[in-house]
């Protein structure tokens, strides 16, 4: 396995429980992007601002220098100098959209239609059978969250939640449910951070090493 991978559990010892479901979680990942497929992410309040730390993570370069392979930059000379200097600055990505992002939206799906659909009518829009639906849910029992994986499932997207130590509703939705053994928000929160970080890093890693 992953160097980065061991590195989670020798640093966070208290997450060996997860250790199944953090590799499960990875393989999925890795797999979807492999098959073409994106990322899409969800999440309440705190786990709200995960899924756009996790977006920041595999749409730049994180630990690594993603420089674009010579095709990829040659597609960009078209535009003279100025193609010169976009390939330089461009870096390879792993596609992710962050739902929670999409204020206009979500706020008008909510007041018009029901709150807790807002997230499952993106997933609805975006899903497709190759992507993965990743959500945040310190109780696993956020109603948007859960309608949104019950949209995913239905679509045949892969479905990974990362929640607490009982894993609520989720623990039986998601193909993967990373459970964290903690009870209160701020000790789940502060234990998916690591969480999602290693799997950043080793997705990175698989893609542009």
């Amino acid at each position: 396995m992953s160097a980065i991978f061991e590195q989670l559990f020798a640093k966070y010892p208290d997450l060996q429980p997860c250790r199944d479901a953090v590799w499960q979680a990875y393989e999925a990942m890795e797999a979807s992007f492999r098959r073409g497929g994106k990322m899409l992410l969800a999440g309440n309040g705190g786990s709200a601002a995960d899924c756009e730390h996790v977006v920041g993570e595999l749409m730049k370069g994180f630990m690594l220098k993603r420089t674009l392979p010579p095709a990829e930059r040659d597609k960009m000379l078209i535009h003279g100098e100025e193609g010169t200097y976009i390939a330089d600055r461009l870096q390879g990505a792993l596609p992710a959209i962050s739902l929670v992002s999409q204020s206009g939206l979500s706020t008008a799906f909510i007041n018009d239609v029901a709150a807790d659909m807002a997230v499952a009518q993106q997933v609805y829009g975006y899903g497709r059978p190759e992507d993965t639906l990743v959500v945040f849910s310190t109780s696993g029992n956020s109603a948007n969250v859960v309608r949104a994986v019950q949209v995913a499932k239905s679509l045949g997207m892969t479905t990974i939640g990362l929640t607490g130590r009982t894993g609520g509703r989720l623990k039986q939705l998601c193909d993967i449910a990373v459970c964290v053994p903690y009870d209160g928000t701020p000790d789940i929160q502060e234990r998916h951070l690591p969480i999602y970080h290693t799997l950043c890093m080793m997705l990175e890693e698989a893609f542009f090493a």
